[in-house]
C-alpha cells in the first residue's frame, strides 16, 4: 500500500486537520502517516484552546517516519509558527523526491489565526518554492497574491500569480467566491491552465473540506497519478462526499 505523510494540526472534533486527512487516505487506499504539528481543542464551532508543538518534536516525528517509511506522496496542513514551517521545509530540502502538497491554513472558519504572520513569510520564503502544488482557498490566496479577488478572472489570475511568484503549481479554490455560480477552481502549473468547476451545494456548511481536498490530491499522487489528474480526481472526490453529508444531514433532519 502507498504511503502518504500528512503534517498537520490534531482536531479534536475529528472533522478537520490529522483526523480527516487520515479518514481520507484510507478511504482512497493509502497509509497514512502523521507529524503533528498542534493540539486543539474545537469543535466546528469554534476553537478553544491551541497548544503547537515544539518544532524538535515535529522533526522528531519526521525523522522516526522516514526511518522506517518511504512515503509516495506527502502534505501539509495547520503549521502555526514560523519555526515549524522551517523546519517542516528543512525536512523536504532533505527529502526532495516526495511530492509535496502545501494547504497553507492561515485563518479557521471561526476566525482563529492559525499562521502566524511572521510563519506566512517563512511558507513563502522558505516552503512553497519546495512545494509540487499548493491549494488556497479564496482567502489564503488573497494573502499570497496581496490583492483581492472579486471575480473568475481575478480568480484565473491569482493561479497564474502564485505559480510565477513560488514556482509551485496553484489550485486557487473558489467556492465561496459568489460571482462563480459555483464550486470553481482554477489550477495554473507546467501543465498549463485548467478550470475545475463542479455545483455548488446549497445549504451545507463543512468544516474541513480543504483539509479533505488537499488530502485527496496527495493520496492520489501517492498512487501515481500525474498532477493534474490527482486533482480531477480529488474534485470528484470532494464534491461527491459534499452531496452525501447533504443526504444523510437531510434524512436526519426527516426523522428517518
Amino acid at each position: 500500500m502507498p504511503i502518504a505523510l500528512t503534517i498537520a494540526g490534531s482536531d479534536s472534533g475529528g472533522e478537520a486537520g490529522i483526523q480527516a486527512d487520515l479518514r481520507t487516505f484510507a478511504e482512497l487506499k493509502v497509509h497514512g502517516a502523521t507529524a503533528i504539528t498542534c493540539l486543539t481543542a474545537q469543535n466546528p464551532g469554534r476553537i478553544s484552546r491551541l497548544e503547537p508543538c515544539p518544532p524538535k518534536m515535529v522533526r522528531a516525528q519526521l525523522e522516526a517516519i522516514t526511518a522506517h517509511f518511504t512515503p509516495a506522496a506527502a502534505k501539509t496542513g495547520m503549521l502555526f509558527s514560523a519555526a515549524i514551517v522551517r523546519e517542516v521545509a528543512l525536512f523536504f530540502k532533505r527529502n526532495p523526491r516526495i511530492p509535496l502538497v502545501v494547504d497553507p491554513v492561515m485563518v479557521s472558519t471561526s476566525g482563529r489565526q492559525l499562521l502566524q504572520i511572521e510563519g506566512v513569510e517563512a511558507l513563502k520564503k522558505e516552503l512553497l518554492p519546495l512545494a509540487a502544488i499548493v491549494t488556497p482557498n479564496l482567502a489564503e490566496a488573497e494573502i499570497l497574491i496581496g490583492g483581492k479577488i472579486r471575480s473568475l478572472e481575478q480568480l484565473r489570475a491569482a493561479a497564474g500569480t502564485i505559480y510565477k511568484s513560488f514556482g509551485c503549481a496553484a489550485l486557487v479554490k473558489g467556492g465561496h467566491l459568489p460571482e462563480a455560480g459555483g464550486a470553481v477552481d482554477f489550477f495554473h502549473g507546467r501543465e498549463g491552465e485548467w478550470m475545475l468547476s463542479s455545483p455548488r451545494v446549497a445549504r451545507v456548511a463543512l468544516h474541513g473540506t480543504g483539509c479533505v481536498y488537499s488530502a485527496a490530491i496527495t493520496a492520489w499522487l501517492a498512487r501515481g497519478k500525474s498532477r493534474i489528474r490527482s486533482v480531477e480526481l480529488a474534485k470528484n472526490y470532494i464534491t461527491r462526499r459534499i452531496y452525501e453529508t447533504r443526504s444523510r444531514l437531510a434524512v436526519r433532519s426527516r426523522g428517518f
